[in-house]
């Protein structure tokens, strides 16, 4: 049962693209060191209920060693590791310029998506997202009503739309094919229904989009 959450439709931990692969990794990072830390408190939990106490200059050897060496030195260590790591990895999320980008506008309203495309000028789609595959896509983000969020878990990290402002997410679909995505911030009754689709295609089949022969 632990495990079923690890795969499918909307798991970060099934990662399809190099953001999600970045954000799971730095997950399954942090879960390291937090299980290193817990495993720490348990074996010094485990030493406090000895039966027989130890001489008063070992205990206060031991209480240097485990408390001051293990119980902090080791926790602020992995803790400053991990806060390190998740800096790098927050640094290598920022979208950087590239020729290769393709530019989406995602417009969110009660309770529908409208994506327009950079290049295909004139034409919209609702609640179908288009992308080429293998290609880095930013996604300019608004809302015409109320917070919503962004968010393909499978292809990257959630962003909210607020209204008045525009922010940019990178995507990116390693492989085509159809990835779940919805609306991650409660924004009043019928939120639940607030999802949309994101359909990678392949190179043939991103030029047909292009060229007004896909849907």
């Amino acid at each position: 049962m632990a495990l079923a959450g690890c795969t499918g439709a909307l798991s970060t931990l099934d990662p399809a693209g190099p953001a999600a692969a970045a954000i799971a990794e730095l997950w399954w990072v942090m879960l390291g060191g937090a299980v290193l830390i817990f495993a720490l408190v348990m074996v010094l939990l485990a030493g406090a209920f000895r039966q027989r106490p130890p001489p008063e200059a070992d205990e206060a050897r031991l209480l240097r060693v485990w408390v001051g060496g293990l119980g902090l030195a080791f926790t602020l260590t992995v803790l400053l590791a991990l806060f390190a790591y998740g800096l790098w990895v927050g640094a290598q999320l920022k979208p950087a310029a590239s020729a290769q980008v393709v530019q989406v506008q995602a417009e969110a309203r009660r309770w529908s998506w409208r994506f327009r495309y950079a290049d295909r000028p004139g034409y919209s789609s609702e609640n179908l997202l288009h992308i080429p595959a293998g290609r880095p896509v930013d996604v300019a983000i608004r809302s015409a009503d109320v917070v919503h969020s962004f968010w393909v878990p499978r292809l990257a990290g959630k962003l909210d739309a607020t209204p008045g402002h525009v922010k940019v997410l990178r995507i990116e679909a390693a492989q085509p094919g159809r990835y779940a995505g919805q609306s991650a911030e409660f924004s009043g009754p019928g939120y639940l229904d607030h999802r949309f689709t994101v359909l990678a295609h392949d190179a043939a089949g991103w030029q047909a989009f292009l060229a007004g022969e896909g849907p």
